[in-house]
């Protein structure tokens, strides 16, 4: 097992004074509005866990299934030396891909950039155990404001599963495109997962299950407020909406007020009225389709070199290089 090195990207106090922010900022608002980032405390991701096993949520077996199929040629065709893994969680897909590399022979670190610390570096470490003589370096970074890729050795593969782009507005995904363009070099590649257009029945579904698990998971930011800031939310008092925009093209994610209510913000010094039956958005998640993803690529200064969908067509791989 190699020493694993851990960067740190953020400033100190960055995730709690960022949080203050977006929440003074977004409740303020009209309509009022929370980043889907602070969904992911302990309990959040344990919620998030337990919705990629549902059978209303298919993008997670979808991607994987696409993984499978195509690890190995996305392996021949970038002949990367570093896979770099954004947002990466507990970075199980991710082994799909470094099997896949290390058969090709030229596999020789693996950089999982994530803003939560604790489970990077758990995540980091198991991966450290299971691929010995791999160098593994984690980076605790935010991919929009604090974006850290550690230069290394011969070309790079980044990767972005998950659908996870879809969580950012039209603006912020092109500046995370170009933003990320531009710290790429020559014989680098990036690989993006999307989620497609499709029935909105299935989508909705996918977003609102019978079991109550997605409902438990948006009404959780509500008690990340709570915690971090002494908000006095009551989460019985909002009912989970998930809706499907044709126009946008994305599933909206919202918390309904079940009745006239005031909620008090203390650590931030906000007091918010809620009317019975005011929306507050708490996600977007775009679907794609493959011109989008390739146009949107471009407008960054990417071109798109491979395509892959699952065989129901319900989700994307792309491949791109620095044009």
């Amino acid at each position: 097992m190699t020493a694993l090195r851990v960067v740190r990207c953020l400033p100190d106090g960055f995730l709690a004074e960022a949080l203050r922010e977006d929440a003074r900022a977004g409740l303020s608002a009209t309509p009022k509005v929370l980043p889907p980032k602070w969904f992911y405390d302990e309990r959040g991701s344990e919620l998030f866990e337990k919705i990629t096993r549902l059978d209303e949520y298919y993008p997670t077996r979808a991607e994987r299934s696409i993984l499978h199929a195509a690890a190995g040629q996305i392996a021949a065709a970038t002949r990367a030396r570093t896979l770099v893994e954004l947002g990466a969680g507990a970075a199980d897909k991710t082994r799909l891909l470094l099997d896949a590399m290390a058969a090709e022979g030229t596999l020789a670190s693996f950089v999982p950039v994530d803003v939560s610390e604790t489970a990077l570096i758990e995540a980091a470490r198991r991966v450290d155990r299971e691929y010995p003589g791999l160098a593994v370096t984690a980076v605790v970074s935010d991919f929009e404001e604090h974006l850290g890729l550690p230069s290394g050795s011969g070309s790079r593969l980044v990767v972005f599963l998950g659908g996870t782009i879809g969580n950012l507005l039209p603006a912020q995904r092109a500046a995370f495109l170009a933003s990320l363009r531009s710290r790429l070099r020559p014989g680098d590649a990036f690989l993006l997962g999307t989620d497609l257009v499709k029935d909105p029945a299935v989508l909705v579904a996918a977003y609102d299950d019978p079991a109550g698990v997605t409902a438990a998971f948006n009404k959780n930011i509500l008690s990340v407020l709570n915690a971090a800031l002494g908000a006095d939310f009551d989460p019985d008092l909002f009912e989970h909406v998930a809706l499907w925009d044709p126009r946008e093209e994305w599933i909206e994610m919202r918390l309904r007020s079940l009745q006239e209510q005031v909620v008090t913000l203390p650590a931030i010094g906000l007091v918010v009225p809620f009317a019975e039956g005011e929306e507050m958005r708490t996600e977007v998640s775009a679907k794609f389709r493959r011109a989008r993803v390739a146009a949107e690529l471009a407008t960054a200064g990417f071109a798109m070199t491979g395509w892959w969908t699952d065989e129901q067509g319900r989700f994307g791989l792309s491949l791109s290089v620095p044009a």
